[in-house]
């Protein structure tokens, strides 16, 4: 098996576990009161981020080498992944889920940014596609994940000021 579908296979699992996780956070969280905001454009990054594997696994040659310096800057980013998780804990969804009269989360990369994990995933469309020499999907996944980006960082700070 190619090293580009062992990392794929590990992203996928990894996504998934993450889903798993976030599903069991949104149930409890709207059991407390929380309520979702903008469902509708939720479907949009699961299918971004579902396409953008895809299209590595379809057509990058499974024999391309790596760049084992963007690999290993792929790999830190997973640390980034789960500073964000943690920090968040019992919060962490994959939805804009808010939790009324909770107080906003600023431990963590949240002392430092304001949505670190957009920061990151952001990084991570980039990284991967380019650590197997594909600058044309890095490219096109960035630029539809900075529009779904733009849109729900807009919903997600009405959401957090009401």
């Amino acid at each position: 098996m190619s090293l580009l579908y062992i990392v794929l296979g590990l992203v996928a699992l990894q996504r998934a576990a993450e889903l798993a996780f976030a599903a069991a956070n949104t149930r409890r969280l709207r059991a407390e009161g929380a309520v979702e905001f903008d469902a509708p454009g939720y479907p949009w990054f699961v299918a971004l981020h579902a396409a953008w594997l895809v299209s590595l696994a379809l057509l990058v040659p499974a024999d391309t080498p790596p760049s084992w310096p963007l690999l290993a800057a792929f790999a830190a980013l997973q640390g980034g992944r789960l500073w964000v998780m943690a920090s968040l804990g019992r919060r962490w969804t994959t939805r804009i889920i808010v939790l009324p009269g909770a107080p906003l989360v600023e431990r963590g990369p949240y002392r430092y940014l304001r949505h670190p994990n957009y920061a990151i995933v952001a990084a991570e469309i980039a990284v991967l596609p380019l650590a197997f020499g594909a600058p044309a999907i890095a490219l096109l996944f960035s630029a539809a994940n900075l529009a779904l980006v733009r849109r729900r960082i807009a919903r997600e700070e009405r959401a957090l000021a009401a």
